[in-house]
């Protein structure tokens, strides 16, 4: 690695250093499960790619680290002002909550030739276990810590110069294409100083577009800290997991989706947070949910309880009394303007696309609103391991179908070359998944089977029960969808 400013910042030291859907899935969780065991876990979708015994030692460091992290008052005033769907009673539990890294995470290496060297390389694991409440904010850290390991002490042969420039050139042509796009690279960063400085590029750029008149617009960043740090939204809905937690706590594959939606809009109400993920079991699978009506009461499954702060603190008696309001029946915060839009689907502004084909999506999602006879102007977000030709592409296909395109883009943070060659410094492709909710496991089918995620008896089981289409893309090869050293970079 080239000679680097001294003393950059590593780790994680903001509780906001993760993307938002965490916040998000986190208040719903507060209100609806908040009593629910869960395990995480961890998946290497380029074992070529392994840590050495001096990675693992730095990664637990900085993982029993974790424990020492909380939410600012700065952070909190933040997320009052910025996110107003976030409510009093979620914050009052984020701004005691604590992670607890030595009893929820574990961390294990087998090196292939165990010379007791910290140059031994070898396969590593991370599992994740306690409450769903109290450990759904260790994924995004946990990914951009291994991420940083790697790169920090296995391949070397890289450095920060250019990460500016580069972020801003791709902004640019992002912008002047008239591309409306957020930055999505915290799990796949290098390390927090490789995401401020391509924020700081982006954020260049978007000043020189709003000067210019360029057509498109940088909408924002999935990451809260990096949000508050750079002066821009931080954006962002929901994850697979809200959907294959929900699955798994009511063992009702049939009615998840439907009954994960009910939750949400229970939470934020109808319109907020409105963008649909839709690919947990299948789009298919999906779109019946999502023709459904918003019902007027949302009920809490039995078992449905209420919680304090993870440090356990009642001293306050007034401030968290207002937690148990998750007693059943809950009234849907709605603005009573809805008329006759009662469905999902025309209430969600959009969807998100993230696994199979995107122009299959793109027409299978025209389809559906014409036959539901929804006119509106419906966004989708496309966010599968964007670059910019893609962006371009989905978006000339996009809304030659009538819709508003948007991108998150991930792959602007690992855009490095190998200073000894010069050809593409390629990143891990890791991923973090809830694996069990409530004692029963989760799982993922999604829309291309190389996205499948979970106990392989229990994807064909929901396979069955939901008459699943088996899909693959010729695109969609985990193993080099994040590009191999002899493609060009992003």
């Amino acid at each position: 690695m080239a000679a680097e400013p001294a003393n950059l910042p590593e780790g994680i030291f903001s509780l906001l250093d993760t993307d938002l859907y965490k916040l998000t899935m986190q208040c719903c969780i507060l209100k609806f499960f908040p009593d629910v065991p869960v395990t995480y876990s961890f998946t290497n979708r380029t074992p070529d790619k392994k840590l050495n015994r001096a990675a693992i030692r730095w990664l637990q460091a900085q993982v029993d680290k974790l424990a020492n992290v909380a939410v600012s008052d700065d952070e909190l005033d933040f997320l009052k002002n910025t996110c107003p769907y976030l409510n009093a009673q979620y914050l009052h539990f984020l701004s005691t909550f604590r992670l607890k890294p030595s009893e929820q995470i574990k961390l294990s290496f087998k090196p292939a030739n165990d010379t007791g060297s910290d140059d031994d390389i070898g396969d590593f694991h991370i599992h994740t276990e306690g409450l769903w409440l109290d450990t759904i904010l260790y994924e995004i850290p946990l990914l951009a810590l291994v991420s940083e390991a790697y790169f920090k002490f296995v391949d070397t042969d890289w450095s920060h110069a250019g990460q500016v420039d580069k972020a801003y050139q791709k902004g640019r042509r992002l912008l002047e294409e008239g591309c409306i796009f957020s930055e999505f690279g915290s799990r796949r960063r290098r390390d927090y100083h490789t995401q401020d400085l391509v924020l700081q590029g982006l954020r260049r750029a978007a000043d020189e577009g709003a000067k210019s008149g360029w057509k498109g617009k940088l909408s924002g960043t999935s990451n809260v800290h990096f949000a508050m740090k750079h002066g821009i939204a931080p954006v962002g809905t929901v994850a697979h997991e809200w959907f294959m937690g929900v699955a798994a706590i009511t063992n009702n594959y049939e009615n998840a989706n439907e009954i994960a939606l009910e939750y949400w809009t229970a939470t934020f109400g109808a319109g907020v947070l409105s963008i649909a993920l839709t690919d947990t079991f299948g789009t298919p699978t999906f779109l019946k949910a999502f023709r459904k009506q918003i019902p007027q009461l949302t009920t809490a499954i039995p078992g449905g309880g209420t919680t304090l702060a993870s440090t356990g603190d009642t001293t306050n008696t007034d401030a968290v009394e207002t937690l148990t309001s998750t007693r059943p029946p809950i009234q849907a915060p709605y603005d009573g303007n809805l008329g006759s839009r009662t469905t999902y689907a025309e209430v969600f502004v959009g969807v998100r696309q993230d696994s199979g084909d995107p122009l299959d999506f793109i027409k299978m999602m025209r389809e559906f609103y014409d036959q539901e006879g929804i006119k509106d102007k419906k966004t989708i977000v496309f966010s599968d391991s964007l670059n910019l030709d893609l962006c371009f592409k989905y978006k000339a296909a996009a809304e030659a179908q009538g819709f508003q395109p948007t991108f998150g883009v991930g792959t602007i943070t690992d855009d490095f070359v190998e200073e000894s060659t010069g050809k593409k410094s390629v990143p891990l492709n890791i991923v973090i998944k809830i694996a069990s909710a409530a004692g029963r496991h989760a799982v993922k089918i999604s829309d291309n089977i190389g996205k499948n995620t979970g106990d392989k008896a229990t994807v064909e089981e929901v396979k069955q029960r939901l008459g699943y289409r088996e899909k693959s893309w010729a695109g969609g090869d985990e193993k080099t969808r994040w590009g191999s050293a002899d493609q060009p970079t992003t």
